[in-house]
């Protein structure tokens, strides 16, 4: 039996749109790219419920783990950094919560079956809606739409051999969830491969935006975390520091580019160099001209007052200093209030006990 073919078209479905393909068979998953280069690689284990991403260039060596059980699934990843994730099912596997960190971390996203498709939603329980998915009729497409059921179409996911209702049930989405999903590493290479076709002066890939005439290139942030984000659909640059602007080729050349460099030196050490205009105002008369353009500072209005004026209105203005309350009461008066009010210390209970009595548990 062939294994069957899925192929992602980025926005609404066109010939030259093509993202992606995968190949979906009974042994695994294999995600390529549009020139059908292995990008990544799955394998199922039914035995076991588990599926595991491999390396394609040491298709040994496992970069992630999915473990399925009937509560949800675990994903484990063996990279630094990167803290597993649990997607658990509830309300009988009408939704999927994702936890960060584990079994005990925070909700951070939802995934709810509805009667369309599956809706996902950001930051908890009742985040708003970030994306869905939704399951066209016909069981061949799964359109992906951001922000809602008629938000704008970011993925268009057409299925050969294989129909759509096969991942409604939850640890099959989950399946395609994981294998269909872009990753920033994914994101980052796709643009730089559209940037070094634009420089190498290849026409760009479908999907690259092109410049307005006039404007100048602006950079566009490549921390996306699926494509077609609202940050654009095509990959803008700014050139080279080290390739010639157009506007500078036009420029007429000066005439000391023209002239090498031992042609400078010969003619400075003939005297042949001629000197800046500047070089002809001797260094006294630049200095002296300055000074006769300047224009004497104004008085400001304090030098129309006396100093004596300034300082004795300060000292008529001071008020003197009131005495507290406390200087009529005496000085012995004050403390002798404190000598009455002290009582007499009571005596403690283990007065009561005779010295004797104390010491003889200790005899």
């Amino acid at each position: 039996m062939a294994d069957a073919v899925i192929t992602e078209y980025k926005g609404v479905r066109k010939n030259d749109t093509i993202t992606r393909l995968y190949q979906y068979g009974s042994g695994g998953v294999k995600v390529l790219d549009k020139t059908k280069k292995i990008r990544r690689l799955y394998r199922f284990d039914p035995a076991s419920d588990m599926m595991t991403e491999h390396d394609p260039a040491r298709p040994d060596r496992i970069l992630r783990r999915f473990l399925f059980d009937r509560m949800g699934m675990l994903e484990e990843t063996f990279a630094p950094g990167f803290p597993p994730r649990k997607f658990s099912y509830e309300q009988g596997g009408q939704l999927i919560t994702v936890r960060e960190g584990g079994e005990y971390g925070q909700v951070g996203k939802t995934f709810t079956f509805e009667k369309n498709g599956i809706a996902e939603t950001e930051w908890g329980r009742n985040g708003a809606l970030e994306r869905v998915f939704v399951f066209e009729t016909g069981n061949d497409t799964i359109t992906e739409r951001a922000g809602g059921w008629f938000g704008n179409v970011t993925r268009t996911i057409f299925f050969s051999g294989i129909n759509t209702s096969l991942f409604r049930e939850p640890e099959a989405f989950l399946q395609f969830l994981m294998f269909s999903e872009w990753s920033t590493k994914d994101v980052e290479e796709q643009i730089d491969e559209q940037v070094a076709s634009i420089r190498s002066g290849k026409p760009a890939p479908t999907g690259a935006a092109k410049t307005p005439a006039g404007k100048r290139p602006v950079p566009v942030s490549a921390k996306r975390t699926r494509p077609g984000d609202a940050a654009g659909d095509g990959i803008e640059f700014i050139p080279d520091s080290d390739s010639p602007d157009k506007d500078a080729r036009t420029l007429p050349a000066r005439r000391s580019d023209a002239i090498s460099f031992d042609e400078r030196l010969r003619r400075e050490g003939s005297g042949n160099v001629s000197a800046g205009r500047s070089a002809e105002i001797p260094l006294q008369e630049r200095f002296e001209r300055s000074r006769r353009e300047r224009e004497p500072l104004s008085l400001g209005k304090s030098v129309e007052i006396p100093l004596q004026e300034r300082f004795e209105s300060a000292h008529q203005d001071r008020e003197p200093l009131s005495r507290g309350k406390s200087v009529d009461i005496p000085l012995e008066e004050r403390f002798e209030s404190t000598r009455q009010e002290k009582g007499k210390l009571s005596k403690g209970k283990s007065a009561d006990i005779p010295y004797s009595e104390r010491r003889g548990d200790r005899d």
